[in-house]
């Protein structure tokens, strides 16, 4: 697995905290998703219980030595001391779509943990990922019920995308625990990282699309957007006036097989054109921001409304082409 990359000053404050020989019960560790934050509260959660079971025998920082007991047994997913909670497949196969929610029933399930004093230390670890997806507000107030009264020696992790839409009273009960989107040199980093062999381009590209996120960046590599930046910057250079790229573009986007690319595109035509934007300036900059606009509109009705992929395609491409230079 890849080590953590990024939000060094909230891992700091998190180590600090865990020197300080004082944690709180409850972290809502916050922010965009993809960047990052369920790798931090693992990473975290490991630290906690290897430091609770052999105190002052660890390397400073965050990491744990893989061959470490803790970390063994959290691989081989026999912690007896360490639960994480996720949206589960349905019909319980693996390969099934996901819940749309985490019920009350997987929050009562951790009830006969809880009701026990941990077994290999002092501490045990919940992490939920993601609080998010607590059904409510059934599961919301399960939860709530241990975090106001937290068993002895357990901490939560609470991984949040959105922790202004999550029930005030949680909120209150935790400390929030800040993480931020990636800076470029650090997105590049993960995708150096995890996707080795493919071409710097392309890399370049997924860069640009995740915006702060790997994990965004991720879903979509493989889809060969060093190619969709070059079809974009084409039709922003020259407008297309014969409207053949743009026909092209929405031909090969119409497969069914092109099914992920053409989300992909979705998702990066506004991005292509904002950054277009900010080398212009009076005319052509209120051109391009009105530009934004609708290719964002058209994103959001295409998935909304299911229009068609050709005709969607073919009008992002004309949106583009209102970047091209007037002659």
């Amino acid at each position: 697995m890849t080590s953590l990359v990024g939000n060094a000053a909230a891992v700091e404050a998190f180590l600090a905290s865990m020197a300080g020989g004082a944690l709180h019960h409850a972290w809502l560790i916050a922010g965009p998703e993809g960047i990052g934050k369920a790798r931090f509260a693992a990473a975290a959660a490991a630290r906690m219980l290897a430091e609770a079971a052999a105190p002052g025998t660890l390397p400073p920082g965050l990491a744990i030595p893989p061959e470490h007991k803790t970390a063994a047994l959290i691989a081989s997913g026999a912690h007896p001391d360490y639960r994480v909670m996720k949206r589960l497949p349905k019909d319980d196969k693996p390969v099934a779509e996901l819940a749309r929610s985490i019920p009350i029933a997987q929050v009562r399930a951790l009830q006969p943990m809880l009701a026990t004093k941990p077994a290999l230390s002092e501490r045990r670890v919940i992490v939920i990922d993601s609080i998010d997806d607590l059904e409510r507000p059934g599961a919301s107030n399960a939860l709530l019920k241990n975090l106001e009264e937290p068993p002895a020696g357990t901490i939560f992790l609470l991984v949040s995308h959105a922790p202004g839409r999550l029930l005030p009273t949680i909120r209150s009960r935790c400390r929030l625990l800040r993480f931020d989107p990636l800076n470029e040199a650090e997105v590049a980093a993960v995708l150096d990282a995890e996707l080795p062999e493919a071409s710097a381009g392309e890399r370049a590209a997924l860069v640009r699309i995740g915006a702060g996120s790997p994990g965004r960046a991720l879903r979509f590599a493989g889809l060969d957007l060093g190619g969709l930046d070059e079809d974009l910057a084409a039709i922003a250079r020259d407008g297309d006036p014969h409207n053949s790229r743009r026909a092209r573009l929405a031909r090969a986007l119409a497969l069914k097989s092109a099914q992920p690319r053409y989300e992909a595109f979705l998702e990066r035509v506004p991005g292509f054109i904002a950054e277009r934007a900010r080398d212009l300036a009076g005319t052509a900059l209120r051109d391009a921001l009105d530009a934004y606009d609708a290719a964002v509109d058209l994103a959001r009705a295409s998935v909304a409304q299911s229009l068609d992929v050709s005709t969607t395609a073919f009008e992002m491409g004309g949106l583009v082409a209102r970047l091209a230079p007037r002659r």
